[in-house]
């Protein structure tokens, strides 16, 4: 695709939307939509090989901007025969740094979406009903352009900071983390920040009017891991089945792990959730949370959190099958029957104790084991006291000051782990909303709130200049 002109910060931007938008909004806002669409519209998906238009064209908006080339480092990997690129700036301080550095964290790719199953075509930014639909209008290309284009918004402005602020966008947050991986080892060697800020987890929780619930700080994430179960045999025609059936064996195996519940688990901080979560959320499922946070062992508050996708994840670790694959012709027995069982770790539990407990609950020799994940086990992180007065701060420009802020724990992963796993505090602090109704992240017709978007653009803008201390 083409890409928009590089100055589009510093030129006139009338094209970004129709005459009634653009008198609607400011420069910045529209800027920061023009670049929205762009990421967007760049297929940023595992087997395209668009991950460099997307850093080509957001270096050349920070260079167009004023930042240096020699603070923009752009990064190549090889993610299982895939080239992928990591692409991270460097805002620098106002003379010699005051504090240690502080890192923001997103991720350019996205899961890939198969055009013929979306209502809309999901590589254009299509804006209908209130809502912006595409393959990462939330997760995570929202929280890319909010730390890029407030990065260009205060360099432009003249600001000044008196600590290095520190972008780093990873290629293949979705399909293995190399690009990540190494980011956080460079990170760790050569520029050891105070904190990591992730724009990639965290943000407000919406009532289905729209109106603000509460604020959610991500303090800890559950470890990822995929597993392949497979069973093999020698196979033969289908005019003469044999008793011992691949895809039947397999069968058998998958049906005994839906049927496996992992023990019910809770930390301080999930307990903490629950229970400021339970005072804004109306019905059974506000007095389940505040009734499990009270008594862990309380079974019908288990039942109803274990049964809402929302809240199950956070109750323990979760074990699903996401992919099987199988046989090679319509007239043969298989030979080989595969499938993909991906799992949410809760923090403490480890790899090794799951793949375990899986290997017990299916009870087959048979059936072979291959991990095909390989990713670390981070530990909860402390909140910092400044952060959470900056984000008090960027709440109360939004109107809502005094709104509830709480803790929790992501049921998926994000780049934070590594960050972790090396020993920095990293908190999820995205400006995002959405209602109960908005979770589209991986799934069909993804969206994001067209007011969400533009009100949460001042979010880290509020945040970078409380934290950096600096002046315009």
């Amino acid at each position: 695709m083409s890409f928009k002109p590089a100055a589009l910060f510093a030129s006139a931007l009338l094209l970004v939307a129709p005459v009634a938008i653009a008198e609607e909004r400011t420069e910045f806002e529209q800027a920061a939509r023009e670049l929205y669409q762009t990421a967007v519209e760049i297929r940023t998906a595992r087997g395209q090989g668009k991950t460099h238009e997307l850093v080509d064209y957001l270096a050349s908006e920070l260079k167009a901007a004023g930042f240096a080339e020699s603070d923009i480092r752009i990064t190549d990997h090889d993610n299982d025969g895939e080239q992928v690129q990591g692409l991270m700036v460097w805002y620098r301080a106002d003379g010699t740094p005051k504090q240690k550095p502080i890192v923001f964290l997103a991720h350019m790719d996205v899961v890939d979406a198969l055009p013929e199953s979306w209502v809309r075509y999901p590589f254009e930014l299509i804006e209908e009903d209130g809502y912006f639909f595409g393959r990462g209008t939330s997760d995570n290309k929202y929280g890319v352009v909010s730390l890029v284009s407030n990065f260009i918004r205060l360099r432009q402005e003249g600001f000044k900071p008196d600590r290095d602020l520190v972008i780093a966008l990873s290629g293949d947050e979705e399909t293995g983390m190399v690009s990540t991986r190494a980011q956080a080892e460079y990170i760790a060697g050569h520029v050891d920040p105070a904190y990591v800020l992730n724009a990639d987890a965290g943000g407000l929780t919406l009532g289905m009017d729209g109106q603000a619930l509460f604020y959610s700080i991500q303090g800890a994430e559950k470890t990822y891991a995929s597993f392949e179960l497979t069973v093999t045999n020698p196979g033969g025609h289908s005019s003469a089945p044999r008793a011992d059936n691949a895809i039947y064996e397999l069968a058998d195996a998958l049906k005994k792990i839906e049927a496996y519940k992992f023990p019910v688990m809770h930390s301080p901080l999930t307990l903490a959730s629950f229970r400021a979560a339970g005072g804004q959320t109306p019905g059974p499922l506000g007095e389940a949370m505040l009734a499990f946070a009270e008594n862990p062992a309380d079974a019908s508050a288990i039942a109803v959190l274990r049964a809402d996708p929302s809240t199950v994840g956070t109750t323990g670790t979760t074990c699903i099958a996401t992919m099987l694959r199988a046989g090679h012709a319509d007239n043969a027995l298989p030979q080989w029957a595969t499938a993909t069982i991906n799992c949410r770790i809760f923090p403490g539990v480890g790899i090794d104790a799951t793949e375990q407990t899986l290997k017990d609950v299916v009870g087959n020799d048979a059936v072979k084991f291959k991990r095909i994940s390989n990713l670390v086990e981070s530990p909860e992180s402390r909140i910092p006291d400044e952060v959470l007065a900056a984000v008090k701060a960027a709440l109360a420009e939004r109107g809502l000051d005094g709104l509830a802020i709480l803790p929790h724990m992501s049921s998926g992963g994000t780049d934070g782990m590594h960050y972790r796993n090396l020993g920095y505090d990293t908190v999820g602090i995205g400006g995002g909303a959405s209602k109960p109704n908005d979770t589209f992240a991986h799934g069909l017709n993804e969206r994001l709130l067209v007011s969400a978007f533009y009100d949460g653009l001042d979010h880290w803008y509020v945040i970078m200049k409380e934290l950096a201390g600096g002046a315009n």
